[in-house]
């Protein structure tokens, strides 16, 4: 079985230090429903967080 993941989304926001917590509860919450989210730091500004939605 084959399992593919697919971006829906992905938006640069300004990077906070408790971001993390929304990703991390928006995965727990919403992993039944094939759903995942990813967050990083822009390469080029380390003041903006990539967020990205992922379908799995």
């Amino acid at each position: 079985m084959e399992s593919k993941i697919e971006i829906l989304s992905t938006v640069k926001i300004q990077n906070t230090p408790d971001l993390y917590k929304i990703v991390d509860s928006l995965n727990r919450t919403l992993k039944h429903d094939n759903l995942m989210f990813g967050l990083a730091l822009d390469k080029e500004d380390k003041n903006k967080a990539v967020f990205t939605i992922y379908r799995t």
